[in-house]
């Protein structure tokens, strides 16, 4: 049902629980499926290039930026953007990527005008944001911005019926 619906989506769980492999079953059962699935692990991204991961940048845009780059929002463009560990975004780049879940806007840096781009965002955290959000190193507004539809993956301890199943899978695919 959530992958029909297009909503913002934060998966909750463990590490290793299996986020990114909700996130993309979730795109592939939407209207999306054969748009561009781009992942991104936001404990990764250096702190410096973030925004220009993210949102992109034009040549000469800084030091370095020898040729212009479109950003994971634009690699995503009418597909789902997945950002796995969206709680180590830096408190700044919170504030961009709100601006743009709420007008679908892409400023790249060294640029003036703004892109518009249709993505549907799936966000996943390890990490308790509900918390974060009271210490005030998550914003809340993205916390509800993100959290339109949560859900919860328990670990795999906790899903017992899934492991004879994963071992047929896993057999089958190493033999």
């Amino acid at each position: 049902i959530v992958a029909a619906t297009g909503v913002n989506t934060m998966l909750f769980g463990e590490s290793g629980s299996g986020k990114e492999l909700l996130a993309r079953f979730i795109h592939a059962h939407s209207s999306r499926s054969d748009q561009p699935f781009v992942s991104v692990n936001c404990a990764s991204m250096p702190v410096d290039l973030a925004e220009s991961l993210l949102f992109g940048h034009h040549k000469g845009a800084f030091a370095g930026a020898d040729e212009e780059h479109v950003g994971y929002l634009v690699s995503a463009a009418n597909g789902t953007l997945f950002l796995n560990g969206v709680a180590e975004l830096p408190l700044e780049l919170q504030a961009k990527l709100l601006h743009f879940l709420e007008s679908g806007e892409v400023l790249p840096l060294g640029s003036a005008k703004p892109v518009n781009v249709d993505v549907r965002l799936i966000a996943a955290s390890s990490s308790d944001l509900g918390r974060m959000v009271d210490q005030g190193s998550f914003r809340q507004d993205l916390y509800y911005r993100l959290n339109v539809v949560p859900l919860e993956i328990p670990p795999l301890r906790k899903r017992r019926g899934d492991v004879p199943i994963l071992l047929t899978h896993f057999v089958s695919l190493f033999s």
